[in-house]
């Protein structure tokens, strides 16, 4: 299962460094004319050229709950010019690696999720310098305080990079609210969790009780403060771009999911 995980996140931890190998590599021709989207038995597909598409390794036939899943892969495999760029197509690149980790990689992508929350970015705080302590305050107590309400549980932050373990009645909660989700939700949690390193702000996305830009914000709050004192440079900026648009495909999917 630490082998599935790893792969569902080659592109979420390393985006830039992946998208810049891509490039180096030769890309496969463009072989089809013709995509489309729509539904069949048992969910929505993707067609090229009439044939439903399928993943690259284990090619595993397309299949996914939600029409607006298909059809953003779609416009992804419709966009390509005479290759086909695996870099610009992450809404595809998410849903396959799902489907070929496969359901019985659902109980290791909860225990991933928990296991960022348990460690997670919001519980680990600096001492100083006080601006940062003041902005890590603003960003993170209050959505802290939104999620233990929320779940009934206690959390206990701590200094630097000091360990500080979880009540283990709070990783078994956060663990049960998991419970049930679909191997696609779960997906896109885990690629929401490698990007944000929360696990506690994908569990509050989820439930609602945290939006996008707060999420994204709250994510950044050590990088913004560091481009705040030191400037960014180009490629800090490209990867973090790259980022971005992980991000909002792991939204985008989150949301088709809701039903």
């Amino acid at each position: 299962m630490r082998d599935q995980l790893e792969d569902i996140q080659k592109h979420l931890d390393d985006g830039y460094g992946r998208a810049q190998h891509l490039n180096r590599v030769e890309l496969p021709k463009r072989f089809y004319k013709e995509v489309a989207a729509g539904p069949v038995e048992g969910g929505f597909t993707v067609t090229l050229d009439g044939r439903q598409a399928r993943t690259p390794a284990l090619k595993v036939p397309v299949l996914v709950p939600a029409a607006a899943i298909a059809t953003a892969m779609a416009a992804e495999w419709a966009a390509q010019g005479k290759v086909i760029d695996p870099g610009t197509m992450p809404t595809v690149r998410l849903i396959n690696s799902a489907l070929e980790s496969g359901e019985t990689s659902i109980p290791a992508f909860r225990d991933e999720i928990v296991k960022f929350a348990g460690g997670d970015l919001l519980l680990y705080r600096a001492d100083s310098p006080q601006p940062l302590v003041a902005e890590q305050e603003r960003h993170w107590d209050k959505a802290l305080v939104e999620i233990a309400r929320h779940f009934g549980v206690s959390f206990q932050p701590t200094f630097a990079i000091q360990h500080q373990p979880q009540p283990q009645t709070t990783l078994e909660r956060l663990a049960a609210a998991l419970e049930g989700e679909h191997l696609l939700t779960l997906t896109a949690m885990v690629s929401m969790t490698g990007l944000t390193g929360s696990g506690l702000l994908t569990l509050g996305y989820w439930h609602r009780l945290l939006d996008v830009e707060q999420i994204w914000a709250a994510a950044h709050v050590d990088e913004d403060y560091q481009i705040g004192q030191w400037g960014q440079d180009d490629e800090a900026a490209a990867r973090r771009a790259l980022r971005r648009v992980e991000f909002d495909t792991a939204v985008a999917v989150l949301e088709a999911m809701r039903g």
